[in-house]
């Protein structure tokens, strides 16, 4: 095996070749982070983008720039005090959160031209200044109790007012917040004490009047619990009075009726017993004349059952019949309602076919008739084409005669060579031999063309009696002088062209028409 890589030098080159184009590829193989913008610039006219992706690079054609992509975070401060709009110097110190535009292709141009290659701390440093004036201008606008007041609006306007110049750099603020507020002469501090001061002393109001309100509410509780203690025990002492009043009316009805329940109580039994015989009797008396009722009314139950029975089987009888009936009225109905349906389902079809082919006929015939006139117009067209070339070629030949003639002729030289040499294309390969004579096999096969086409030149003169090569020198001293050659008829498409030596009484006339 290594023999025949030896042996094959074309495989080595190969394999060094494969090798290279791999190394070359590694060293142009780059992978952008999400926090970073690379851009490939070189050979497009378009620079291309890679955010959190791989590309390509083309090693020493195209370059690589980077631009971050992740948010910087920026410290603002006034490095002094500032007079507000009620001219109070404040101090403030600010945080602003950014990053670079590479959202938008606008961004990402004016990014590249401010930001290219930077780092974090570079672009920092480039937007303090910027950020630091718009927040100097803002505090001028605006009084010492709304900046303490209200942080987040006095932010807002800062960034509001920054971002405008911030476009202009390919830079997006994202947020801005107040970190710090300190005024020259401590009058926040001072504000404060005042605020609490009131503070303190509503809440001490607050504190005495709850107080108060809770005494008044803690005497009219004590006093509203002592007047239901009172009327409690009064109402007890009342009810524990009549309780025992009633307790000795109820002992003394009730040993009444004890007595008298005692004396009933004998009376009631001797009653209860007649009674008790006398039910008894007539107890015996009812259950002999139940029995008989009670055979009676099952005598006339099963009479009224047979009834009933027999009466259900007609009636059920009767019912199958009428059901079956509407069931075979209701079936014919059905299939000669399907049948009609069927036979106007069928004859609407066949209506639509038959419109469908009188509609393609109609159409067939139409883009027949379209074709016809088409080829027709196509025709006409070709025949006027035609006749306009061949008006412009007879013109043609009247405004420059002998030179048109002399043109077509020439014009005519390459593609009669071209028409002899046609055969040498299907030669695969040729052997010479030579034969050591005066001429060699290559001048020979070199002189094919010319030898054949002079030959072909003869030919036409022998069979036509047109001599191209007398037409060519037609313009010539010799054979204006001693061939007497001349080209008559340039006023016309037809061109005769005399040839004949001075010498000789019959020269021959050559007929060209184009």
């Amino acid at each position: 095996m290594l023999d025949f890589i030896t042996s094959n030098p074309a495989i080595i080159i190969g394999v060094i070749a494969a090798v290279l184009l791999i190394i070359f590829l590694l060293m142009g193989y780059e992978k952008a982070p999400s926090d970073q913008m690379f851009i490939i610039s070189g050979l497009r006219k378009k620079p291309r983008i890679l955010i959190g992706k791989a590309g390509i690079r083309i090693p020493f054609f195209e370059r690589k720039d980077v631009l971050i992509a992740k948010q910087i975070s920026v410290d603002i401060k006034t490095n002094g005090y500032i007079p507000t709009l009620d001219f109070i110097g404040v101090d403030v110190d600010a945080i602003a959160k950014i990053a670079l535009d590479v959202d938008s292709e606008e961004g990402i141009l004016l990014a590249q031209k401010n930001f290219l290659n930077m780092n974090e701390l570079q672009i920092r440093e480039a937007l303090t200044d910027s950020l630091q004036g718009n927040m100097r201008e803002i505090i001028g606008t605006i009084n010492l109790k709304e900046i303490c007041n209200n942080r987040q609006k006095f932010g807002d306007q800062v960034q509001e007012k920054a971002q405008r110049d911030m476009n202009a750099l390919g830079v997006k603020i994202i947020s801005c917040n107040i970190q710090r507020v300190i005024d020259e002469n401590e009058l926040i501090n001072a504000l404060g004490q005042d605020n609490m001061s009131k503070i303190q002393k509503e809440a001490s109001i607050a504190k005495a009047e709850a107080e108060r309100d809770i005494a008044i509410a803690q005497a009219e509780a004590k006093k509203l619990a002592n007047d239901a203690e009172v009327n409690a025990k009064t109402e007890i002492a009342i009810k524990q009075n009549e309780l025992s009043i009633k307790e000795a009316e109820l002992q003394k009805l009730s040993d009444a009726k004890k007595a008298e329940a005692a004396s009933a109580y004998k009376i009631q039994e001797e009653e209860q017993r007649k009674i008790l015989e006398i039910t008894a009797t007539n107890a015996d008396i009812a259950k002999q004349e139940r029995e008989v009722e009670l055979k009676a009314k099952e005598a006339e139950v099963k009479e009224q059952e047979l009834a009933a029975s027999i009466k259900k089987q007609a009636e059920a009888e009767k019912y199958r019949i009428e059901q079956s009936a509407q069931a075979e009225l209701f079936k014919r109905q059905k299939e000669a309602e399907a049948k009609k349906y069927e036979e106007t389902q069928r004859a609407e079809s066949e209506k639509i076919k038959a419109e469908a082919l009188k509609y393609a006929k109609e159409q067939e015939a139409a883009g027949i008739a379209a074709i016809g006139r088409a080829e027709a117009e196509a025709i006409r067209e070709k025949g006027i084409a035609e006749a306009e070339a061949l008006e412009k070629k007879a013109d043609a030949m009247a405004k420059y005669g002998r030179a048109a003639i002399l043109e077509m002729v020439v014009n005519k030289m390459p593609e009669m060579a071209e028409a002899i040499a046609k055969p040498l294309e299907s030669i695969d390969k040729v052997t010479i031999i030579d034969g050591g004579g005066a001429g060699t096999g290559v001048e020979s096969m070199g002189g094919y063309v010319p030898s054949v086409l002079a030959k072909t030149i003869e030919s036409v003169k022998e069979t036509t009696g047109i001599d191209i090569n007398e037409i060519i020198k037609a313009d010539t001293y010799d054979a204006k002088v001693n061939k007497n050659l001349n080209v008559s008829g340039l006023d016309s498409a037809d061109v005769n062209v005399v040839v004949g030596d001075k010498k000789s009484e019959n020269p021959s006339t050559i007929n060209v028409t184009e």
